[in-house]
């Protein structure tokens, strides 16, 4: 129990101060690592609740996925973030309202769990004898929600599709392969035939 208490203390630091510095970090490419770390911690914290399906689709799907595409596209695009942040003081009046209101929430929700532990422990643990969760939600979205879930992927292909159509752009004048010209090539268009007369050369 108190191992456990330990890594969560641990995991929950380690969360906010990479949260921290997301936001607060100068270069973007610093800010996606940070955010890499605050996902890798989440999951440990998901492993401490038992939760053990979402702490692998977090590493799996954020981190290992998209977490590294937006590294990529930062590094790519080379986006002026000087720029950028020069209107940050004019959002700052409405961006601090919307941190209030969230730690009131969280402040709501500490105090609920503080006065009446009870009550988060019974929706919590599972009752005994019933499936691991990953073996529940597999049932759940491969049998009852099928539809909606093969649904949802194909809406997810057709988005990444868009994307590229509508982002992809060809430089002019550069070289680029051909696989179809390159297996529809014959004797004809490969090889040239030169009658070279004895003692000179081509």
């Amino acid at each position: 129990m108190i191992l456990s208490g330990l890594f969560f203390y641990l995991f929950s630091a380690v969360t906010i101060g990479a949260a921290l510095m997301v936001i607060a970090a100068r270069n973007p490419v610093h800010s996606v690592l940070y955010l890499i770390l605050a996902f890798v911690n989440a999951a440990g914290l998901f492993m401490l609740a038992g939760a053990e399906f979402l702490a692998l689709i977090l590493i799996v799907v954020y981190v290992g996925a998209v977490m590294v595409l937006f590294l990529f596209v930062v590094m790519m695009l080379d986006v002026d973030f000087a720029e950028l942040r020069e209107g940050f003081l004019n959002y700052l009046p409405v961006g601090s309202l919307v941190a209030l209101v969230f730690l009131a929430e969280l402040l709501i929700v500490l105090g609920g769990w503080a006065f009446a532990p009870e009550t988060g422990a019974a929706t919590i643990a599972p009752p005994a004898g019933v499936v691991a969760n990953t073996l529940a939600l597999g049932r759940l979205l491969y049998t009852d929600y099928i539809l909606y879930f093969q649904a949802a992927g194909g809406v997810l292909l057709v988005a990444m599709i868009g994307a590229i159509v509508l982002t992809l752009r060809h430089k002019q004048g550069v070289k680029r392969q051909s696989a179809a010209v390159q297996v529809g090539r014959d004797p004809r268009t490969a090889v040239r035939l030169h009658d070279v007369e004895p003692g000179r050369g081509i």
